[in-house]
């Protein structure tokens, strides 16, 4: 409640008396959104590593045919666990972090409207991601049921299954809760003038977020509900013999699945809408139809669910529905990308790292776009469904998409959080680094999907062995970019080694942001902002 008054007045020690505190307890106890951003981004970089070291073991095992290094059910330990940490330990965890840091800054809030329940949000990570992470201790080693968890195989896992469960429980609460805070937040706490459609892009992308997932994250937990009470209490949701179906665990799962990829990408979207037109030096193309289209994919994600299920048996017309949805959903993504390269269009365009990577985002992401609409068409999509043609297509969705996002929105906005610019040399390096390894990783594998390479298998046929070995390779050199960054480029900036930044790094930069210092100091915006009519500078 403090929270919300302290934006019309001064903010005083009410569930701000974080600011005495030092040490441990400045974490521990931290209501501050600033810290807590800094928490999240620092727990999903952790759980990236893990998920991204699960992710070099795999590429081990299939860097030739044959069994190298696991047998078939560790290596599908491996491929179930490396999908869990990765969707809900490093990606999800990563944008609520930026959401964190920066929508009370480009709103002109004093923090989130509930900064206890905010620092409770995190706090139940660490524990859930530890209980995901250590499931290959415990008996019978992790689940290996793929990061989809389908029945009948679930109801088979040893007892890691049941502490996923729990942990992925864990997880959609904080998950929920963050997303409470931030639309409480962006719809209440703006600063006056700030009407809705002058909000930054990466506010209203994640305003639009955060509905999807209240809408979705319950319907997961009820999927993983139904699992456990299959498992151990005697129903039979998705056990034939007791009258239940399998497939009826599909439908339930994707349509929480297919929203969650959205999830993962809206955020993105937003990130590289602010970034492009930074530094192509011009307004952004089309603002209200990026509001819009951002609307129609997240509502259009509730209702293409079963493109995922082709392969199930489902009658012809739900076949034509969901594949013509599926075809309608690539519009207004369509529509963003269009936008992105008119902003661009005979702008005054420099180059430096977080227009790289926006530039990078926006190339990769067009091909998985247009990789994904190929299994959209039924006919195809029984010929791949289930070869690397897919792990090819959803890894330039979310690596390239979610991934290279993120770390274009780290280089553009972390001077404001350190106050030091980062070294723009080692930027550099990273991002082509990161951008030609994943393609080398990556596009190999489309090629292994159409010749008919089945995912999740631990051995192969002599042909595929090429592709694999440059594939294995790929992956390899860009696990040691993300090493790279950290070591190279996070570690200087936390220490405040480097140039120190300006209040406004970037020439191009509009947005309240900028209008603070650098480094942006433990309370901003303790009196709501007089803005001017763009909404994007304080005046006076």
């Amino acid at each position: 409640m403090s929270a919300v008054l302290d934006n019309h007045g001064h903010v005083g020690d009410t569930g701000h008396g974080h600011h005495q505190l030092t040490g441990w307890r400045r974490w521990l106890f931290a209501t501050n959104h600033k810290d807590i951003g800094t928490l999240y981004l620092l727990f999903s970089f952790t759980m990236l590593m893990i998920g991204g070291l699960l992710a070099m073991l795999i590429r081990a095992e299939l860097f030739q045919p044959g069994l190298q290094i696991f047998n078939p059910e560790m290596f599908n330990q491996l491929t179930t666990m490396h999908g869990l940490i990765m969707v809900f330990g490093a990606i999800m965890p990563a944008f609520v972090g930026f959401a964190n840091w920066m929508i009370p800054l480009q709103i002109g809030a004093s923090d989130m409207a509930f900064a206890r329940m905010n620092n409770f949000s995190f706090w139940l990570l660490p524990p859930a991601g530890f209980m995901l992470s250590a499931a290959f201790f415990m008996p019978g080693g992790a689940p290996a049921a793929g990061w989809t968890l389908y029945a009948p195989l679930s109801a088979q896992m040893g007892m890691s299954l049941d502490a996923a469960i729990f942990a992925l429980h864990i997880m959609g609460a904080s998950s929920i809760m963050g997303a409470i805070n931030i639309i409480v937040t962006i719809l209440n706490m703006r600063a006056p003038g700030m009407t809705l459609m002058k909000m930054p892009m990466f506010c209203w992308s994640w305003l639009i977020t955060a509905y999807l997932l209240i809408a979705v994250m319950p319907v997961f937990a009820g999927a993983i509900t139904m699992t456990l009470t299959d498992r151990h209490f005697g129903t039979s949701f998705f056990n034939p013999a007791g009258g239940g179906d399998p497939v009826m665990y599909q439908h339930i799962f994707w349509f929480f699945g297919h929203p969650e990829v959205y999830i993962m990408i809206l955020p993105a979207f937003g990130m590289i809408s602010q970034i492009v037109p930074t530094f192509a030096r011009k307004k952004l193309f089309g603002y209200t139809s990026m509001v819009y289209a951002i609307a129609a994919i997240a509502t259009m994600s509730m209702i293409v669910w079963a493109h995922h299920m082709f392969t199930t048996g489902m009658p012809v017309t739900g076949q034509l529905f969901f594949m013509y949805a599926t075809m309608v959903i690539a519009i207004p993504t369509g529509v963003k990308v269009f936008n992105w390269t008119a902003t661009m269009w005979r702008g005054s365009m420099t180059f430096e790292t977080p227009m790289l990577w926006a530039v990078g985002f926006i190339f990769v992401f067009t091909i998985g776009g247009f990789t994904g609409v190929i299994p959209a068409v039924v006919p195809i999509d029984t010929q791949i469904q289930d070869t690397y043609y897919i792990i090819a297509h959803f890894h330039y969705v979310l690596v390239a998409g979610s991934l290279f996002a993120i770390y274009g929105a780290y280089y553009y906005w972390a001077p404001k959080w350190t106050g030091v610019m980062y070294d723009e040399t080692r930027g550099k390096i990273h991002f082509w680094w990161s951008i030609i390894s994943f393609n080398v990783a990556f596009f190999p594998m489309h090629f292994l999907g159409l010749a008919g390479m089945p995912r999740r298998y631990a051995d192969y046929p002599m042909q595929f062995a090429d592709f694999n070995m440059i594939a294995s390779i790929g992956a390899f050199f860009f696990g040691i970019a993300q090493v790279y960054f950290f070591v190279a480029v996070v570690v200087p900036m936390m220490r405040g080694k480097g140039e120190k930044a300006p209040q406004r790094p970037w020439e191009g930069a509009e947005g309240l942001e900028w209008e603070v210092p650098s480094p942006a100091p433990m309370h901003t915006f303790v009196e709501p902002p007089k803005l001017d009519e763009t909404a994007t500078r304080v005046v006076g």
